[in-house]
């Protein structure tokens, strides 16, 4: 392949491993461009060091890292909590959410080391491409975009082991994993190898953050949460930073075997996927979120805001963090989380949670006006006159004799299915 020579240097987000340690050296030899390499920490618990001698060592000028933990928790993480978005009813956007911080960081090296593109280690089957170029699109167009995936005949892992020995790579001697994973602050992902088959039960030897409910501790553990306007604030009344926060429950919540989630999802170029992921923290957080928002905000509110987590989730997986309509989003999801403000109680339980208490300022529940036999506020005979208008519309539909939905519909002949 012929050198393009309408790159001159370009940021690669950087992990170490195999596939970008090697794109260091393609990049050089198809672009002939100077590489800085760039590496996030999100909290995904890699080692870092040595990692800038081996990206000099792979060709790169350059290593820069940035430690984002508390701007992700804070940013990204929090505000996702307060949304209350959970993609196709079981994923907490683990790996979605930080993918436009990472590329944010992207551009703004980029900036600074007067580069002219940026470069990424996604494939072309995945979501993660169109997440970081979206989030690149969004905050600098100028910058191009490679990615060697969509580009390269590397095909495989002994491809590229291949391409770093001839041209002498140090690249990672460990054995790669049969799954594919993706960690950071927030969850842990697993893909492929036995769980590219969807009946197959995940071994347990594959779980990283959390233990099986079955053998999680046999006694309950308490766990009380604060919140200010919506954001988390203390655990059992020690107030925390938010990375420091997010870390501690996903400790407590690892040990009870909270957070599991086994799901086929629909990626957003259009294919399934089978993942597993552990969010122990982030489930603890979400639910205590949603107990502390029963009692504070009303149903209509509550509903609305339901409504708006489905759009809200489907734009954090799709890479769309920087739109108008996120935007609009969160101006919503804040004029909501003023009263959110209190602390919540839950009970952690071999994998269950279980609410026990939730307290507020801003409460709407009153058990003076809840009462049975409490008549100032709520006079039970003007139920009469709201029932009769409530139900008018099925009143006139029996006195025109309009069939009732459902009742005259055909039902299985249960005597044809035969038993194995």
């Amino acid at each position: 392949m012929p050198k393009k020579k309408n790159v001159k240097k370009v940021v690669l987000a950087y992990s170490g491993g195999l596939d970008t340690s090697i794109i260091v050296a393609w990049l050089r030899e198809n672009y002939g461009c100077e590489v800085v390499c760039f590496t996030a920490d999100v909290g995904q618990g890699e080692e870092l060091d040595g990692l800038e001698e081996k990206a000099i060592a792979s060709g790169a000028s350059q290593l820069v890292i940035h430690d984002m933990k508390e701007e992700f928790a804070r940013e990204y993480i929090f505000p996702l909590v307060r949304s209350g978005a959970v993609y196709e009813r079981k994923y907490l956007l683990g790996t979605s959410i930080a993918r436009p911080l990472i590329a944010k960081h992207l551009v703004e090296v980029a900036h600074e080391v007067g580069a002219d593109a940026i470069a990424h280690g996604a494939t072309g089957k995945g979501n993660d491409q169109v997440r970081f170029e979206l989030t690149v699109m969004a905050l600098d167009p100028r910058l191009k975009v490679v990615a060697p995936w969509r580009e390269w005949e590397i095909r495989s892992r002994e491809d590229a082991l291949e391409y770093a020995a001839a041209r002498g790579i140090p690249v990672p001697n460990t054995l790669k994993s049969i799954y594919s994973r993706d960690r950071n602050l927030w969850h842990i992902s697993h893909e492929g190898g036995p769980l590219e088959e969807t009946w197959v039960e995940p071994e347990e030897d594959m779980f990283q953050l959390t233990a099986a409910p079955e053998d999680a501790p046999d006694e309950a553990q308490y766990v009380e949460i604060a919140f200010e306007s919506g954001y988390p604030v203390a655990v059992d009344g020690e107030k925390l930073l938010p990375a420091e926060l997010v870390a501690r429950l996903n400790v407590i919540g690892g040990v009870h075997g909270i957070g599991r989630a086994d799901l086929v999802e629909s990626r957003l170029v259009g294919m399934k996927s089978h993942g597993v992921y552990e969010t122990p923290g982030g489930t603890i957080l979400m639910a205590a979120h949603k107990e502390l928002e029963s009692l504070v905000l009303d149903r209509q509110t509550i509903q609305f805001k339901d409504f708006a987590a489905l759009k809200y989730a489907e734009l954090v997986y799709d890479g769309m963090w920087f739109t108008p309509l996120k935007e609009a989003l969160d101006a919503f999801v804040n004029a909501t989380q003023g009263p959110v403000t209190g602390t919540v109680r839950l009970k952690l339980y071999k994998g269950n949670i279980i609410p026990v208490g939730r307290k507020s300022p801003f409460s709407l529940y009153r058990e003076d006006f809840a009462t049975f036999g409490q008549e100032d506020v709520y006079d039970q005979s003007d139920a009469e006159g709201f029932i009769h208008l409530f139900g008018l519309p099925l009143k006139v539909r029996a006195l025109n004799n309009l069939p009732v939905a459902g009742l005259d519909m055909p039902k299985p002949d249960y005597r044809r299915f035969k038993r194995d």
